[in-house]
């Protein structure tokens, strides 16, 4: 997959309005927020006029007029170019139709899960959950007053996938949480036991490791085929 010339989400959908109409950038900044596309791409009014100045400079969108309203500064309206129109059309077709591999930080937190006690984890599991099962309420809650009215659901099915991911992760990280609550998270025996010889004996888990029969016992035998360098 090639890399864009100007790669920022927000300068796609800085592209995608102006293929509505010529606007100025705080105009855009309005509606973009207006109408909740920042809840799906990550909206800074900062860093907006430099994806505006690089996709200029790209020849993606042009200059149309400096407008002054009243005492305001003035503002530089912003129109598309063919060119910008066929790198919109090219870039929704590659967000739609390739999958793309995502690093979700809570991936990355998982897989060090060991480096914290257990109880501990399983803490900080339940409080995600609050958090992700408060935001499920709220999007549910926005789905039906926007249903009630007969609002398109063509104009905010991205927020159906941003409700599906939550829920996906609510129902996982709430069985995750009781799994290692209840010690049935496969390993957990190992974990537990790392974490009391650290906490209780000063054991290291690099020293743990070195000889982990020793340590665990016969049953965690297996962690002796570890190869040297994963360990």
């Amino acid at each position: 997959m090639a890399r864009r010339k100007v790669s920022n989400p927000l300068a796609f959908a800085v592209l995608g309005s102006l293929v509505e109409r010529p606007m100025h950038p705080y105009e855009i900044s309005t509606l973009l927020r207006a109408r909740g596309k920042d809840q799906s791409i990550k909206l800074n009014y900062g860093s907006l006029y430099s994806v505006v100045s690089a996709l200029e400079k790209n020849g993606f969108i042009e200059a149309l007029e400096t407008i002054r309203e009243g005492n305001r500064p003035e503002r530089t309206v912003y129109q598309i170019t063919k060119s910008g129109q066929e790198e919109f059309a090219d870039w929704l077709t590659e967000l739609i139709g390739t999958p793309a591999r995502e690093f979700h930080p809570l991936e990355a937190g998982l897989a060090y899960l060991p480096g914290l006690p257990p109880d501990r984890v399983a803490e900080l599991l339940e409080q995600r959950l609050k958090a992700v099962d408060a935001e499920i309420e709220e999007i549910v809650a926005a789905h039906e007053q926007m249903a009630s009215i007969d609002f398109p659901r063509i104009f905010w099915v991205e927020s159906e996938f941003r409700l599906a991911l939550l829920k996906a992760e609510s129902s996982y990280v709430h069985q995750l949480a009781e799994e290692i609550r209840s010690d049935r998270l496969d390993g957990s025996a190992f974990w537990r036991k790392a974490w009391k010889l650290y906490e209780e004996e000063g054991i290291a888990p690099v020293d743990q490791l070195k000889d982990p029969v020793k340590y665990f016992g016969t049953e965690f035998a297996w962690m002796q085929a570890i190869p040297p360098e994963a360990r």
